[in-house]
């Protein structure tokens, strides 16, 4: 049987987690913010200044972004990631069985129970959001509810509320708003480096001369640009991989049955991959199984939020041994 899960030290290091997460991302968006002032200052001196003072102000400018951006993320990245997936709230009468296992579910791990929610898509998978165990939720799809018998139903939210108990949660919504915002201001600065790209090409050839010295200053920006948002996908990739270990092993703990999550695993290996509405690359390692991708054993660990499926699977089984 399973291991009993320290949800105190779970917590307590998902929290330092949290705290590390934002403190590197501040520094990020500083050093950021300088490269983006040290170029703009490139290009208005036709000089590259060793200690850039436009750099400095657009590092303090999107450092003081990030600590803002951050705190935002904490007080409501849960209802981001909810509007993001399109999840609508329900009633018991709704879905009496759903509510009922959740009730059980909340009751073994001793925390409040979580709003109840579903998106209404044919899809199999669920996920758990929430910045703190009393203000959480667990949201399946319409095709998990209408599929799963009730063991499994059972195994899967009791995945996600070990999710929940273990403020995995917390961690992983600051993680999916931070990507998003991450791949939205690189995909801006690429637009821009486009279109000043275009205006130089209709400018004067001495102006383009002029220019020219500053020309590395743009390669740097753009390759920053480029390399952030694949500096945050791989923070998302990393961050979920052993969490979703431990949340099988809780489940099992919580409902003293490994075959109901097997079987659900099963069932939800064959629609893994298969993106549906409510899905995004800055969300995908909040659900059981990743939804844009397939997991397996030949997958890349950089490129892996969840661990392959039969790997998964194989641990739940030796847990019931």
């Amino acid at each position: 049987m399973a291991a009993t899960t320290n949800f105190v030290a779970a917590q307590a290091a998902n929290r330092r987690n949290t705290l590390l997460l934002l403190v590197v991302l501040t520094a990020l968006a500083a050093l950021f913010g300088y490269v983006i002032g040290w170029v703009l200052e490139g290009e208005l001196t036709d000089a590259v200044p060793v200690a850039s003072v436009v750099g400095l102000a657009a590092a303090a400018i999107l450092a003081g972004a990030s600590v803002i951006w951050s705190g935002i993320s904490l007080a409501f990245g849960d209802r981001m990631v909810l509007a993001m997936a399109d999840a609508k709230a329900i009633e018991k009468a709704d879905a009496p069985q759903l509510f009922n296992i959740v009730e059980e579910m909340s009751i073994a791990a001793g925390v409040p129970m979580p709003k109840v929610m579903v998106m209404e898509v044919d899809a199999l998978n669920a996920f758990a959001t929430g910045t703190s165990t009393s203000n959480s939720a667990i949201v399946v799809t319409r095709g998990l509810l209408s599929t799963l018998n009730r063991e499994e139903l059972q195994g899967v939210i009791g995945h996600e509320m070990g999710h929940i108990a273990n403020l995995d949660t917390r961690y992983m919504t600051v993680v999916g708003v931070t990507v998003g915002l991450i791949a939205l201001v690189a995909s801006m600065i690429l637009r821009t480096l486009q279109w000043g790209s275009y205006s130089s090409s209709s400018s004067s050839s001495s102006d383009r001369k002029s220019s020219g010295g500053s020309a590395f200053l743009i390669i740097v920006l753009l390759v920053v640009a480029v390399l952030a948002p694949l500096a945050a996908k791989a923070v998302q990739m990393a961050v979920s991989r052993q969490r979703e270990y431990l949340a099988d092993a809780t489940s099992v703990q919580f409902t003293r049955n490994p075959d109901g999550l097997i079987s659900a695993l099963q069932k939800l290996e064959a629609a893994a991959g298969k993106p549906f509405p409510g899905v995004s690359d800055a969300t995908q390692h909040l659900f059981i199984v990743n939804p844009v991708r397939a997991m397996t054993a030949k997958t890349s660990a950089l490129m892996a939020t969840h661990p392959d499926l039969q790997s998964r699977i194989d641990r739940l089984r030796n847990l019931g041994a």
